[in-house]
């Protein structure tokens, strides 16, 4: 399947440039190895100070969020795979918070995905909980390889069929499995963010962004964004993923977020430092 996916440098210049919104993972597609490296957030910035509108789109939990939303070069965040997304008002001095289930729900679900975790626990004894679990609203993590030694692939997938089982909505990112009540997932949350903010009907998302990912709940994404791209560590789960980007970028992480901005860039948008941060990657 990795064979479907065509090399960033079939996407031009040209076309490139014409991206107003760039929507991006955070884990593994602006990250190397769990870290943030200054590099990558000169490209990010890079990129919003050249006028285009960046909105990352994560499974990290809601209290990240906030803090992403008012300190980083971003204009939004979508959070927990979709449940939320927050933007900063920085005239009004005001976060706006849209959920996509009510405050009762959400406490509702809680106990919902305690009880499963507590049955998980029971029936695969060693696994636990992300160590961002208590900053989340919606959903639980299960951490695969943050801050443990990987799980078995095959444990992976029986304790997703088994969240499944138990009625959860679940997707693996490349270093949890995330479950949550309810049908919504990172693309629903974003065409909201998208028309009720900027009013873009589906024809104007398709002509003016570009969604970069690297894992099976990048998916709904990779759909729908006719321009996707995935960071080259992709290629690790493309034989578990129905849907894959239409680019790959050479690097992997953080370096291939910075190989995108390069080509979108071009060099005449960027900072000093922007542009020594994003020519030596």
């Amino acid at each position: 399947m990795s064979d479907a996916l065509l090399p960033l440098s079939r996407l031009s210049p040209r076309q490139a440039a014409r991206f107003r919104f760039v929507l991006s993972d955070i884990d593994d597609t602006l990250t190397d190895d769990g870290r943030l490296s200054a590099d990558a957030y000169a490209a990010l910035e890079a990129l919003r100070r050249s006028g285009r509108i960046v909105i990352l789109v994560t499974g990290r939990p809601a209290g990240w969020c906030d803090l992403i939303a008012r300190f980083w070069p971003v204009d939004a965040v979508v959070g927990e795979n979709g449940a939320f997304f927050f933007r900063y008002d920085r005239a009004r001095r005001r976060m706006i918070r849209k959920f996509r289930r009510s405050e009762a729900q959400r406490r509702t679900d809680t106990v919902r995905l305690r009880k499963m975790f507590a049955t998980l626990a029971r029936e695969f004894p060693g696994i636990g909980l992300a160590a961002d679990q208590p900053y989340r609203i919606s959903d639980i993590a299960i951490d695969v390889c943050e801050d443990r030694r990987p799980l078995p692939t095959r444990a992976v997938e029986r304790i997703i069929a088994r969240l499944e089982a138990m009625g959860a909505t679940v997707k693996l990112s490349s270093i949890h499995i995330n479950a949550w009540i309810g049908d919504f997932n990172k693309l629903q949350m974003i065409r909201a963010l998208l028309t009720g903010t900027w009013h873009l009907d589906a024809a104007a998302m398709q002509a003016q962004c570009v969604y970069l990912g690297d894992s099976p709940n990048d998916e709904p994404m990779f759909e729908f964004f006719e321009t996707s791209v995935g960071v080259a560590n992709i290629r690790a789960f493309a034989g578990r993923m129905s849907v894959l980007p239409r680019y790959v970028t050479q690097m992997p992480g953080g370096r291939g977020f910075q190989e995108f901005a390069r080509l979108v860039l071009g060099g005449s948008s960027l900072t000093r430092r922007g542009q020594a941060a994003i020519n030596s990657s």
